[in-house]
């Protein structure tokens, strides 16, 4: 083939392949846009058809009409307006369809017709409080709560849910479903909840989006120790949590936890993803940006507070002890300890006296710690909890009762079912036959 023909064909391959890479482009456009607008968009819907599930459906419709009009028209200036006022009409369609909400139509015409604008940013914002005390309510179990937040909330498929929690893609579609059903059957409203009721509600939203962040931050099964997309997630989230509501301290204090824990992301996995535990950390590696950040949120959670500090709060001073040490051995424990009787007195949490008695422990001595640890050894919540045997292996290792040690090492790695801690518990228990 002579070389005018062979870069003849080449421009005529890269003319035709033009619109399959426009399409291309466009779609990961639209997958950007809605990652950005799917909370704000399913929120307004929410407040104007007052059912989540229904927003949801009405969001993706619109997302359908997206995928098949934006790849010709282009991506419009404004493309979370459009992906409402597409809804919109759908909801209006649907409506009419349905004689059930035929009552509605005319009320509800009526306000879609008036609200043709893009809202305030105002009203964004409230209806994006609602959304997250709706997603969150009490009513619905903790795995339904934290599946509907991803979903509605996050922007991630069921698939991604699925996968982040190590659990079936059906079983977190029945969770999404069981969820809007719960709500719409129960006729749970589409608010913010009412100051007597706040503190309860807010606890329920604050306590879903600390589940995800720990279990990004230390999974509980699978073949690995992190899933830092989870705790991204849960750090948006919170973020714009604390943007909604900016006099909430609590709020401040879980961002500045998880802010905190975040940035000791990198130095927690060896090259092989093996843990790596906190004291062995190469604190270099650590995020200093987050680490400000997560310090800025503490201080606004201290003033805040005006003197009280709340659990959320109280854990992120713990971090940020941590997190102020540039090296292992400049710990405060002392202050560590302390802030962890002040977190057992507000918690009584027997989890809550095992990070206290580890405290102890690099405060004042194993034994002292130990004398805690076998105090709550009895404990129902943990007796399944494979971190008991493992703290407990260790303080004995370090008292020189490396029999013992080994046992509890052992029987932890039976108890875990992460694949990377298994793996670490069983090296310190072979640890445990060395001679010295």
């Amino acid at each position: 083939m002579m070389a005018s023909d062979a870069d003849h064909q080449a421009q005529t391959g890269t003319q035709a392949d033009a619109p399959a890479r426009r399409g291309t482009e466009t779609h990961r456009a639209i997958e950007a846009v809605w990652r950005i607008e799917a909370a704000r968009l399913i929120a307004g819907l929410a407040r104007l058809v007052r059912d989540v599930g229904l927003a949801e459906e009405l969001a993706q419709d619109a997302l359908v009409a997206a995928l098949e009009q934006w790849p010709e028209s282009g991506v419009p200036r404004n493309p979370g307006a459009w992906l409402m006022t597409v809804s919109k009409r759908r909801a209006i369609d649907l409506i009419r369809r349905n004689e059930r909400l035929q009552r509605n139509l005319i009320e509800l015409g009526h306000r879609l017709d008036q609200d043709e604008d893009p809202p305030e940013v105002d009203e964004i914002e409230d209806d994006l409080l609602r959304l997250v005390f709706t997603a969150c309510h009490p009513a619905l179990s903790v795995e339904a709560r934290v599946a509907l937040t991803l979903r509605v909330l996050g922007g991630l498929t069921t698939d991604e849910i699925a996968r982040a929690f190590l659990v079936p893609e059906p079983t977190v579609a029945q969770r999404v479903v069981r969820a809007k059903r719960t709500l719409a059957d129960k006729k749970i409203p589409f608010e913010v909840p009412q100051a007597t009721e706040l503190p309860a509600r807010l606890d329920s939203v604050l306590e879903v989006i600390y589940l995800i962040f720990n279990e990004g931050y230390s999974a509980t099964a699978g073949d690995d120790w992190m899933r830092p997309a989870l705790c991204e997630d849960a750090l948006r989230l919170g973020r714009v949590l604390a943007g909604l509501m900016p006099r909430e301290p609590e709020v401040h204090g879980l961002v500045a936890l998880m802010e905190i824990q975040a940035s000791r992301s990198a130095a927690r996995v060896g090259p092989s993803g093996e843990p790596i535990l906190l004291l062995d950390q190469n604190r270099a590696r650590w995020d200093r940006l987050l680490i400000r950040r997560g310090l800025t949120a503490l201080d606004q959670a201290e003033q805040l507070g005006d003197g009280t500090l709340g659990p959320y709060t109280l854990q992120a001073a713990i971090a940020a002890c941590h997190a102020r040490a540039l090296d292992a051995q400049d710990t405060d424990w002392v202050r560590i300890a302390s802030l962890y009787e002040a977190l057992a007195k507000l918690s009584r949490s027997p989890v809550v006296e095992l990070n206290r008695a580890v405290a102890l422990s690099m405060a004042y001595g194993p034994a002292v710690g130990l004398q805690l640890l076998d105090q709550i050894a009895g404990e129902p919540a943990l007796k399944d909890y494979h971190l008991l045997p493992s703290v407990r292996g260790d303080l004995l290792f370090k008292l020189g009762r490396r029999e013992e040690a080994r046992a509890e090492f052992e029987r932890a790695a039976d108890m875990t079912r992460n694949a990377r801690e298994r793996a670490l518990l069983r090296e310190r228990a072979t640890a445990c036959r060395v001679q010295t």
